[in-house]
């Protein structure tokens, strides 16, 4: 897998305002700024990350994903 692939299957599962996939092939982080994040914690917010990578994962096609998964306003905040 590369970057433009896992931006894409994140895409298609959760509607992002803002999404940045960076990796050496085997370790990838990942930005994420959706409205669908509003309200959740961190680990819901990264399950529904997961849940558009399900099939790639349990596959071993992608593994080692780091995130950082923001609403829109914690987004803006941080450009501030």
């Amino acid at each position: 897998m590369n970057a433009e692939q896992i931006k894409q299957l994140i895409a298609v599962g959760l509607a992002c305002e803002h999404l940045e996939v960076d990796g050496d092939g085997h370790h990838w982080f990942a930005v994420i700024v959706a409205a669908a994040f509003e309200g959740k914690a961190r680990v819901a917010r990264h399950q529904l990350v997961y849940a558009t990578l399900q099939s790639q994962m349990q596959s071993n096609a992608l593994h080692a994903l780091s995130m950082k998964t923001l609403t829109p306003a914690e987004w803006a905040a941080t450009r501030a």
